[in-house]
């Protein structure tokens, strides 16, 4: 699988690139925000190493733009304690993050718990029918869509694996620690707020077409898809 990571920091480029290409990865590396975004909006990656702090364009403005053309999977490289560029990045569509300096292993099981999904989609069968309809949404399991009254939402693949998660178990409460496990392939930390900006936009963009609430907060818990009359 492609991946591209665009990074100022041309040591680390080398060192990642070294160690994923080591992994059965295919690295490009850029260190400008611009040539950064020309190459992500003409190519099909698997995946984008994307850091917050970039000349020319910054990781933010790249994620933006990305995000009106491609839905390609981004995870963030933020400083560490940075709260306000983990859930900025969150909020414009990012993956996951991880930030910085972070553990070559941490930063390979992120990298494949999402490449995985992209396995996954070749593997499968997409003329298998295979539908969840839940209280006026509609999860197409084997094209990895969903819908609401015939408008298909515009979704990161991570939005959708929660949405597909959650419309599974309608009714039921499902805990952060099993989203951020079965979507994110890694335990939830203390204080970690990426599940509940991931859920907040997929509120959003639900509430673009319908109105009524769907996915309910239980404090302290998790969330749960309202089934409906």
């Amino acid at each position: 699988m492609k991946l591209l990571m665009i990074d100022d920091d041309t040591g680390l480029c080398e060192l990642l690139s070294e160690y994923l290409t080591a992994q059965g990865f295919e690295i490009q590396s850029v260190h400008d925000g611009e040539q950064g975004l020309k190459l992500a909006q003409v190519n099909d990656y698997a995946l984008i190493l994307l850091d917050v702090m970039l000349p020319t364009l910054d990781g933010f403005e790249v994620l933006k733009q990305l995000r009106q053309t491609k839905l390609t999977p981004v995870i963030m490289l933020t400083a560490k304690g940075e709260d306000f560029d983990r859930i900025f990045g969150l909020e414009l569509g990012a993956d996951d993050y991880i930030p910085k300096p972070f553990n070559h292993r941490e930063l390979l099981a992120r990298v494949k718990a999402i490449t995985r999904r992209i396995e996954h989609i070749n593997s499968f069968n997409i003329t298998t029918s295979n539908k969840l309809q839940v209280n006026g949404i509609t999860v197409n399991l084997a094209a990895r869509e969903a819908s609401v009254n015939d408008h298909t939402l515009t979704l990161t693949g991570t939005e959708y694996e929660i949405l597909a998660l959650l419309s599974k178990n309608a009714g039921e409460v499902v805990s952060k620690e099993l989203i951020s496990e079965e979507v994110l392939g890694r335990r939830l930390a203390s204080f970690d707020r990426s599940i509940d900006m991931h859920v907040s936009n997929i509120r959003k963009k639900i509430a673009e077409h319908i109105s009524g609430e769907r996915i309910k907060t239980m404090r302290g818990t998790g969330y749960v898809f309202i089934q409906g009359e």
